[in-house]
């Protein structure tokens, strides 16, 4: 689990790197927010589309080559972005690492419930090196960028090189093991059926948080230099502290999952989440980092208890739902936020970033009836919520 987790924060430095070049985009080819939201949506775009279909693949073909291999593209694709000025291959290769990191994730998530037996505390320390990576992005990135300049970028291919090695010795490890362990016999696991209604509740849920989620870490960094005049080093540091808070927000997720039930603490966050963004808008300035630390909360404790969720309702379909509740629905975000970009061009951009707030409100209302995986009842029936706790730590 550890090199899986750390294999994750090398692919998952390349989703917060897009983000991160965004300012620089602006600043040194006077992009204008439309047309630097356009980078984001090249990398989401692709990844949104065949992340589902590389989830079901390996549903059907165990594929653990595509781990280094997806690393190693979703790499080059970002280290190629500041290589020439035309705005048209900037968008092609920002749409190959796209497709690389949605190769990696589905694949992965399988794999990590393997290694991790099926525990969503154990996906949480998956999802930690994820979102490690994506607090890691905008230091490398402005490292890099800031001192080279655009022309820079080829050495973000690093974490790449490193993350395929990860991910060659993970694989050899998780071999070793099961072959080692592996019983004589052994009958196979009887599964559940698959709940596709509450899936699908789920998966618009997960949307409505990647929008919100993609939308702050596209704009935080220039909306907080416009807001508090603090310069690139004030708007590089909330785009750091939007991605940090993942780390203790995933970890605390699990913890609290196994205390107070999954469902309970997803819709805890999600409610969180409403009152924070609301407070990064529309809060002064002085409060806008206190706001987007606890917007970063709220987005993230939920993070791993998605992936497990809907993977115990698709029991029959763990690639598929990987390739959704990682893929899919998350980037959703990013075809939403040139969107964004395009209303605060006419507008500003503190107005463009309001209905962010009506976002997450809608998640956890469409999060209202969901039970809890293995709960007694038909699938995808209706009622009133469960709140399980010991049951929730025990899911096959």
């Amino acid at each position: 689990m550890l090199l899986l987790a750390l294999s994750h924060a090398c692919v998952d430095v390349y989703q917060g790197a897009v983000a991160a070049l965004v300012p620089f985009f602006v600043a040194e080819r006077a992009y204008s927010y439309a047309a630097a939201s356009g980078i984001v949506l090249a990398a989401s775009l692709l990844s949104s589309l065949v992340q589902p279909l590389f989830g079901a693949l390996t549903d059907r073909w165990a594929m653990p080559w595509l781990l280094p291999v997806s690393t190693l593209v979703g790499g080059a694709g970002v280290a190629l972005a500041g290589v020439g000025g035309h705005y048209v291959l900037t968008l092609l290769v920002v749409a190959v690492s796209g497709i690389g990191v949605a190769a990696y994730h589905p694949e992965a998530a399988r794999v990590a419930r393997r290694a991790g037996r099926g525990d969503h505390t154990a996906m949480g320390w998956f999802s930690l090196g994820g979102n490690l990576g994506f607090a890691t992005a905008p230091l490398l990135t402005a490292a890099v960028v800031a001192t080279g300049g655009l022309r820079a970028s080829p050495l973000l291919v690093v974490p790449a090189l490193a993350g395929a090695a990860l991910c060659v010795a993970a694989l050899r490890g998780i071999r070793a093991v099961e072959t080692a362990a592996a019983p004589s016999g052994a009958p196979d696991p009887v599964l559940a059926e698959d709940d596709w209604p509450s899936f699908r509740r789920l998966s618009a849920a997960i949307a409505c948080r990647s929008i919100v989620f993609t939308g702050l870490s596209t704009f935080i960094a220039l909306y907080v230099r416009q807001r508090t005049g603090g310069g690139e080093t004030a708007g590089t540091l909330a785009l750091f502290v939007l991605y940090l808070g993942g780390a203790v927000g995933t970890v605390a997720g699990g913890k609290l999952a196994a205390r107070h039930g999954r469902l309970p603490v997803v819709r805890w966050s999600y409610t969180l989440t409403v009152f924070a963004v609301a407070g990064v808008v529309l809060a002064p300035a002085p409060l806008l980092l206190p706001f987007v630390v606890l917007a970063s909360a709220g987005l993230y404790v939920p993070f791993s208890l998605h992936i497990t969720l809907g993977q115990d309702y698709l029991p029959h379909r763990v690639g598929t739902a990987s390739g959704v509740t990682l893929g899919l629905t998350v980037s959703i975000g990013g075809l939403a936020s040139p969107l964004v970009g395009a209303l605060a061009d006419a507008t500003s951009l503190r107005t463009a970033l309001v209905p962010l707030i009506a976002l997450p409100a809608l998640g956890r209302f469409l999060l209202r009836t969901l039970r809890e995986p293995g709960e007694p009842g038909e699938p995808g029936e209706l009622g009133e919520p469960g709140e399980p706790g010991e049951k929730a730590a025990s899911q096959p």
